[in-house]
This record gives structure tokens, sequence and C-alpha cells, in this order.
């Protein structure tokens, strides 16, 4: 969407030399829905289309007849008699070999759609306004880089021979567009190589031209890729071919000067388009973040409301959560405290007592070892004194035996 207050008419002669200035027309100014000419797109292309269909008996021309269950086979039709292979083979469906397609093609299906006049309208005025905005046409692929101006209006262009006309649009700066349709030239992909047309190129620049230049017509039908439509006929096809916004039009001043009358302004209704509105802009400035964030907005406001949902806290612990204790029992700290000095003197009690009571049992175990090797060492002496009573005894027995058997001899 373009809405400079005027735009320069360019001479004929391919010198790029500005020869006038014409006001914007409001079709300029109108949103660019990406999504009505989507939708219109896609339903005018559908009304070119030819009926076709298959022949009705295809596939249905046999004599078959469903086995019915309990033979352990599925329950297709299948084709009757014997001593051929064909027999008992299945048939009318669309899985079986010679059988119909799914869902025939009828001639009677609905092929072309209705649009509403509106919304068909609302397109073609987007894509109008689409061909003005410089990024929208380099998206879609055309080449603009040496267009002084879009949208691009030419003084006259009726020329005489394709060579006059072709010498014009390349000093305008529409030659590398040209040179890229040209050399896209290439055979169609699929079947339809074999129909009508054999060969496909890109588009090129769409020459809009008024009554006063009929010759476009004819000397532009043999430039590839250049296609012309008289102002009065625009048509969405061309305006924005497979949908996409952003074709590269190149319009004649006095096509330009009748976009008021067709398409009327924001003021007046259209006159060729009876009862015709531009669409509106729901909002001037699509920046909302810029919108909220400004001082005339921000000073309205009020400030935020921080409200606290009693049943959203987490109910905490008081046992467990010393803060809510202390809300609740101010004099738990000095409990706590003194709890803690209890324990610290309690400790140190232990540690005394534990300590006094090792001395004592160290002392006691010292007499107990004392007592114990004394009583060990007074029995060593006696089992000493006697085992020497002992051996003294058995030492005196042995000297009488010998003496009496000294005198037994």
């Amino acid at each position: 969407m373009t809405s400079r207050p005027v735009v320069s008419v360019y001479s004929k002669d391919g010198s790029a030399e500005v020869v006038d200035s014409l006001p914007m027309p409001a079709v300029f100014t109108a949103p660019i829905r990406d999504d009505i000419v989507h939708f219109v797109h896609t339903n005018m292309s559908k009304n070119r289309r030819q009926a076709h269909g298959v022949y009705h008996k295809a596939g249905m021309e046999h004599s078959a007849e469903s086995w019915g269950t309990g033979r352990a086979v599925a329950r297709i039709p299948r084709i009757g008699g014997s001593g051929t292979s064909r027999s008992g083979q299945g048939a009318f469906g669309n899985q079986c070999r010679k059988g119909r397609m799914f869902a025939p093609l009828k001639t009677y299906r609905r092929w072309h759609r209705k649009i509403n006049l509106n919304q068909r309208r609302h397109a073609v005025a987007s894509a109008i306004a689409a061909s003005a905005v410089t990024p929208l046409v380099l998206a879609r692929g055309h080449r603009v880089n040496n267009v002084p101006e879009l949208p691009l209006v030419v003084e006259n262009l009726n020329a005489e021979t394709t060579k006059t006309l072709l010498k014009t649009l390349v000093g305008l700066g529409a030659g590398e567009d040209l040179k890229r349709s040209r050399q896209s030239r290439k055979v169609r992909t699929g079947q339809g190589k074999m129909r009508n047309s054999r060969y496909v190129l890109r588009k090129g620049p769409l020459v809009v031209y008024g009554d006063e230049n009929n010759l476009v017509k004819r000397t532009a039908r043999n430039l590839p890729g250049v296609e012309t439509v008289n102002v009065h006929r625009l048509n969405l096809l061309q305006l924005a071919p497979g949908g996409h916004l952003g074709r590269l039009v190149i319009w004649t001043r006095d096509a330009f000067k009748a976009l008021n009358k067709i398409f009327g302004n924001y003021r007046a209704k259209g006159i060729e388009k009876s009862g015709y509105v531009l669409n509106r802009n729901v909002m001037t400035c699509a920046d909302l973040a810029r919108i909220i964030n400004s001082d005339q907005v921000q000073s309205k406001l009020r400030q935020v409301r921080s409200h606290v949902v009693l049943h959203d806290k987490q109910k905490k612990n008081p046992l467990k959560n010393r803060g809510l204790m202390h809300r609740l029992n101010p004099h738990d700290a000095v409990r706590r405290a003194a709890e803690k000095k209890a324990e610290e003197d309690r400790h140190t009690k232990r540690v005394t007592n534990a300590k006094a009571n090792r001395k004592v049992t160290k002392k006691s175990k010292a007499e107990r070892r004392k007592a114990f090797i004394t009583l060990q060492e007074g029995l060593q002496a006696s089992f000493k004194h006697a085992e020497d009573i002992l051996l003294q005894e058995v030492r005196e027995g042995q000297d009488v035996a010998e003496e009496e058997s000294e005198d037994d001899e």
C-alpha cells in the first residue's frame, strides 16, 4: 500500500524523462489482503475448466456376482464360468483388475465456482495496491532494479511496431524482466506438453492501457512474458498470477487517470463499479506495540492492580517454619535459646562426668591388676614350694629303696 500524493509520468521515447505528474488514485491506498486475493484466485482459476469424465460403464461391463459368505474368500463380485483363468477373478471394484476407478469422474460435477462480486472487487483493489509496493514486486521475482518508480506510468505506448514498444520498455528499466521471461522458456512437464501448450515461461510485465492506446494489444502480443489488459477489464488472474501479489504493472496515462472513476475513492463511490466502496484499513498504524506504549495511551491508563487471593497462599507448618512460629509465639526464640543452652550444659556435664569416671575406672583397674599380679606371684611361689617338697620326698624315697636293695644282697 502506497500513499504518495503524486506519481511521475515518463516519456514514451524510452529516455526515462518525466513529462508530467498525476495524483495517486485512491485504489493504491487500499489494504493489501492476501487472504482475500488467495481465496478469490483459487475459485476464479476453476472457472476455466472444462467438464471431463470417464465412460459411465467402464469397469462395470462384466458378468460377475459375489459368492457370498462361507467360502473363506472376499465378498467382492467374481467372474462366473469355469475352464478359464478369468473365471473366479474379482470384478467391478477399484482394487480389481479391469475394475472401475474409485468415484468415477462425472461431467455433472460442480466444476465452476461462484464468487461474491464485492469480494472480487476487493481482491482486484488489493492486487493493484500491491503492484506499487517494491518489496512485494521484488519478492515475486520481477527484476525492477532499473525501474525509476513504482507504480510506473508512461505517457503513451501506442506504438506502430513491436520494435518501438520494446525500445520504450527497455528504456523504462523493464529490460531485465523481459530477459528473465525470455530465458525461462522450457518444455512443460507432464503430459501437457503433448496438448496445446508445449512450452511455459515466467510472467513478465503487465501493460494496462486505456482506450487511447488501442495498438498496444497488437504490438505487445509477440513479446515473451508480456501481457496486456484494458483498464476497464482488469482481471485478478493477471494482476496476481498464482495468487501471489506483486505483479510488475506498467500503466499508460489514460489508464492511470481512469482508476478513480472505476474504483472511486473514500469520499465517492465508483462510477463504473456502481455502488462499490473501497475497503478500509481497520488500523491506520499496524504497530500495536507503539500505540500501546505511546504517552497518549499510557497517560489514560490506571496503575496495575495487585491483589492476593487468600486461598492461593501456601499453608505453612509453624513447627517447621521459624518465621511463622515467631509471629505466633514471640517467646519461641527465648525458649529455643534456653533449650540450646541447656543442651550445651548437659553435654559439658556429660563430658566432665565421663572424664571423672574414666579416672576412677583407671585407678580401680590398676588396683585390681596389682592384686591379681600379687596373687599370681603368691600362687606360683606356693606351687614351686610344693613341687620342691615333692621332688625332695621322691628323692628320699629312692634313696631308701636303694638301701633296702643293698641290704637284700
